[in-house]
């Protein structure tokens, strides 16, 4: 698998390729928001891990862009720790967030578990899931509405999928949190309303009245057939 790093702090670069390399990943680096586009818009990554403060282009901003032409998991890194910046780089399209200074084995298990879940372990392959004017190909990771492909990030397919599979199946945000991301945010669900609201936003005819993707108010979300 190929993973692109990006940070304009060439020394933390080199220490972040050294290790994952030595996972077994194929590691191709740069140093600022733009070569993060243009390398993704010319090649095939599985996984990006960009940092959120860069010359030429910063980490959200060259985040959005991608998000334009791939789904590609993205992991933000960020020396800030606001939930704020935490919520703006999920609302720009990133899967995840690490707050510097972290722990490589820490980046690596959150890599491992974003590249298992975008290539689909463990899913069972060829079905197509279907509720009224919404459909899932799973073995394809491609949700369609009214007969048009919808893009989504591989966080916000792993979470309809998994809403889809368990209808009318009840979770409560840290339920998903824990089943979707693979661990706790150390209690920042709103992580999952953000989510959310972008799969109404995309999935939904009337986001403001989903027919699909409900709220049980005090508990959690579920998906209505």
């Amino acid at each position: 698998m190929k993973i692109l790093v990006v940070d304009d702090e060439r020394t933390l670069v080199k220490g972040i390729k050294f290790n994952l390399e030595n996972e077994g990943y194929e590691v191709e680096c740069a140093y600022d928001g733009l070569a993060a586009v243009d390398l993704t818009r010319e090649g095939r990554f599985d996984l990006i891990i960009l940092d959120l403060m860069m010359p030429e282009l910063d980490g959200l901003e060259a985040c959005m862009r991608i998000r334009e032409f791939s789904n590609v998991p993205i992991i933000m890194l960020t020396a800030k720790s606001e939930d704020t910046d935490k919520l703006m780089g999920f609302e720009c399209g990133a899967d995840d967030y690490l707050t510097k200074p972290f722990n490589i084995l820490e980046l690596k298990a959150r890599a491992r578990a974003l590249l298992r879940r975008a290539a689909g372990v463990q899913r069972n392959r060829g079905s197509i899931l279907t509720a009224g004017d919404l459909s899932l190909d799973t073995e394809a990771r491609v949700a369609v509405r009214d007969g048009k492909t919808v893009d989504l990030t591989a966080k916000e397919y792993d979470l309809i999928e998994l809403l889809m599979r368990n209808p009318r199946r009840v979770y409560s945000r840290e339920n998903l949190m824990n089943v979707v991301w693979g661990y706790s945010y150390a209690g920042d669900y709103r992580t999952v309303d953000v989510h959310i609201r972008r799969l109404r936003e995309k999935l939904e005819q009337n986001p403001a009245e989903p027919d699909h993707i409900m709220t049980k108010w005090g508990v959690g979300y579920y998906f209505k057939e």
